[in-house]
């Protein structure tokens, strides 16, 4: 499968992201006539510029719009997409684009969505880079796309209801439950757009996927950072490393000392059974040299929330300390061994020098109370065990 990857170091909108896409590959005509399809020659003029940029060579996009912004509402934009020549997968993607976009002006003003009016965002530019970006991933697709986190910066900027903060109000909206970070530049790094059109193309949030690189493009934004450091967005693409488990997990961890410890039986079986890869308890010592507790459980990033969620409800804890880390793992699979007693599950572990076999304890423990023999003669059956030699 292919992968997209988006390097938002310096954060995202539209007109960056099709730049990166014409950089990486997206045909200026196909583009253009993509765009076409929708508006009219006569309404908007593409300006598309190789440059270089603090010594990196990209694609600079400019949307001039001829008769000045249209304020439209979400009926308007749906009927001219409806109305248009573009793949049913384009058209309805860019429509889920600007649907986003709606929910988050309506919450921010406190209206509904179709009552919404979308000022900029529903202007001829804001249809051009969304239908272009969603038609430039449609056409180096199909692919899974990701995104690194997203800076989120101070400042202000002027919009058709006067000055208002950064990041915009719309942007908090759009990026509730994205992972973002902070930067000290007063200049808007993450436009609606922008946003808007990550949060909707991408599966996911965080750092570099695993993936053989194959290619690597830039698109410039029209701001100047006042920092000096270069206003692009990083496009990579490559081809999917396939990998026997999740290399990037979050470690949630927590100290206790008015929790009742004979309950942890009950609250591993929770947390295992929500889909932990691990957990632990361990005893620590706390402050005014109170005895206490270090409970902690490893899960993918997306299971986060249901481990928080037990957490919360299972102990005393009143705060949770959740970091993202890389993990390394050997690669194995479950095999059945033949025993005196029977077959019992157990994991082949390739090491780097050499084949292991570790018994389940759970399936161990099963057979050795069904056939009325120790647990440590089944252990020691498995420890004997050899496969059955490679026919390749």
């Amino acid at each position: 499968m292919k992968q997209i990857y988006l390097d938002c170091f310096s954060g995202v909108s539209g007109n960056m992201l099709l730049g990166a896409l014409l950089d990486g590959g997206v045909p200026e005509a196909y583009l253009r006539q993509t765009i076409e399809s929708v508006l009219g020659k006569d309404e908007f003029e593409l300006v598309i510029r190789q440059k270089q940029l603090n010594g990196f060579a990209c694609c600079q996009v400019e949307v001039n719009c001829r008769e000045g912004h249209h304020h439209r509402h979400l009926g308007d934009i749906a009927a001219i997409l409806e109305r248009s020549a573009l793949q049913a997968e384009v058209a309805d993607g860019a429509l889920r684009v600007f649907q986003r976009l709606a929910r988050a002006e309506a919450a921010v003003h406190g209206t509904s969505v179709e009552k919404i009016h979308f000022h900029e965002v529903g202007a001829v530019d804001a249809i051009v880079d969304i239908v272009g970006t969603v038609a430039g991933f449609f056409f180096l697709g199909p692919a899974t796309i990701s995104c690194s986190h997203l800076p989120i910066n101070r400042g202000w900027v002027r919009c058709a209801h006067g000055e208002i903060p950064l990041p915009a109000p719309a942007v908090c909206r759009l990026l509730e439950g994205v992972p973002v970070y902070g930067d000290t530049v007063e200049r808007e790094l993450v436009t609606p757009t922008g946003a808007a059109l990550v949060v909707e193309l991408s599966s996911s949030f965080g750092l570099l996927p695993p993936m053989t690189l194959q290619h690597t493009s830039y698109g410039a934004g029209t701001l100047e950072r006042p920092d000096g450091r270069p206003n692009l967005l990083r496009l990579l693409q490559g081809e999917e490393l396939r990998v026997a488990e999740a290399q990037e997990v979050e470690v949630v961890d927590t100290h206790i000392d008015d929790w009742n410890p004979e309950l942890w039986p009950h609250v591993s079986t929770l947390l295992m059974e929500a889909g932990a890869l691990d957990v632990s308890l361990s005893p620590i010592q706390m402050k005014k040299g109170r005895p206490g507790f270090l409970v902690r459980a490893i899960c993918t990033p997306a299971l986060t929330p249901a481990i928080k969620t037990i957490l919360f409800a299972e102990t005393t804890t009143l705060g949770l300390r959740i970091r993202r880390e890389q993990r390394a793992t050997l690669p194995r699979e479950g095999v059945k061994v033949e025993t005196p007693w029977g077959p019992v599950a157990a994991k082949k572990i390739l090491r780097p020098k050499g084949v292991m076999i570790t018994p389940e304890y759970e399936a161990c423990r099963q057979l050795a109370q069904a056939k009325g023999v120790s647990l440590q003669a089944v252990y020691a059956a498995v420890a004997e065990w050899c496969p059955e030699p490679s026919k390749e």
